[in-house]
């Protein structure tokens, strides 16, 4: 269940210390939604932060509301750096994942000296690391671990991150394929196809639009039940995946199939959106109908529905130490890797 309070600390000042390693005049403070200031500086640094790790920036306003939005504060809390004059000079979001799992969003302005760079890096990660204490301890646990992502080849970030005693656990390719218009016959209909006793179709909806409660527990009973032995893997009740994949920008209930295996749910692709592309935020099938082409259904009925959409492209995620050897299925498929990002992580003791 989503509780009704978020489960981290509000005030920063409270949680960090190392505010005192700071220039005169700077101070830790929480970001205000209501601001198109900071709204805009911390679009700027996030897209600044990206354009140095991957070289371009993708973030828009809206994938900043998803951190700081009292909508988003729930599940999420944020600290900021500011200097003297009230300017934003580095931000840190923390994220209530799973039970377990907290993640970390580090951004510090990219144009600030090596030594002010670190220091801004230090009260980050302490201010994270004295949440994780927060809400494991809500959660009854005793170690809550912090997920952050890093670009591969972003060293600045990969030095401070390794200073502070998080570790390198895993890296993932973040593929793309293009997508032409005649790609839209690759299935019969994307709403709805079947062969050989597998049926992949979007998820039912209501008379008024919702989305069929029953099926969006079979989306949710799949994905847990195919990512069990996964990397990372952390139990996510149906309340938190829905909340949490409702927040994304990108969100649409007509990007979400159900695959069915002789009349039983067995697999599902959960996607989202841009103007030009799609993504592939999810997609599992159960043990027992692997070898089926049930994933390969899946990813072809995606880039279908692009194609029909008039979009260019068909983005995903992968594991690039998975021994499921997922990426010969996406690479024979036309998925090629377009830049890597590496989790590094560090388990705090909860007291």
């Amino acid at each position: 269940m989503i509780p009704e309070e978020s489960r981290f600390h509000a005030d920063p000042e409270e949680l960090v210390a190392a505010s005192k390693a700071l220039p005169e005049g700077w101070y830790v403070d929480t970001p205000d939604p209501d601001d198109p200031a900071d709204l805009r500086r911390l679009t700027e640094l996030l897209r600044a932060h990206e354009r140095e790790g991957r070289g371009w920036a993708g973030a828009e306003q809206d994938d900043v509301l998803v951190e700081v939005s009292d909508h988003g504060l729930r599940t999420r809390q944020n600290v900021v750096v500011r200097d003297g004059s009230g300017l934003i000079r580095a931000w840190g979001s923390v994220h209530d994942r799973a039970s377990g799992r907290m993640l970390f969003v580090h951004v510090v302005e990219r144009a600030l000296a090596e030594p002010l760079g670190l220091a801004c890096s230090s009260v980050l990660v302490e201010w994270a690391v004295a949440q994780a204490r927060e809400v494991g301890s809500a959660r009854g646990l005793e170690v809550q671990q912090i997920d952050t992502g890093v670009f591969a080849g972003d060293e600045r970030q990969r030095h401070w991150l390794a200073e502070a005693g998080f570790a390198h656990v895993r890296t993932w390719w973040q593929m793309s394929r293009p997508v032409t218009p005649d790609e839209v016959h690759l299935v019969e209909d994307p709403a709805h196809w079947e062969q050989d006793g597998v049926v992949v179709r979007l998820v039912a909806r209501e008379a008024d639009g919702r989305p069929a409660e029953a099926d969006l527990r079979a989306v949710h009973d799949v994905l847990e039940a195919a990512f069990t032995d996964h990397f990372n893997s952390k139990p996510e009740t149906l309340d938190e995946f829905l909340f949490r994949l409702r927040e994304d920008p990108g969100h649409r209930w007509d990007h979400w199939w159900l695959a069915e295996v002789d009349g039983e749910p067995a697999g599902a692709l959960v996607g989202t959106a841009s103007a030009s592309a799609s993504y592939v935020a999810y997609i599992g099938v159960i043990e027992l109908a692997r070898g089926r082409g049930v994933a390969k259904g899946l990813l072809r009925t995606v880039i279908a529905d692009a194609a029909a959409r008039g979009r260019s492209s068909v983005g995903l995620e992968v594991d690039a130490d998975s021994p499921t050897g997922a990426d010969r299925l996406y690479r024979g498929l036309g998925w090629e890797t377009s830049y890597v990002t590496e989790s590094w992580h560090r388990d705090v003791p909860v007291p």
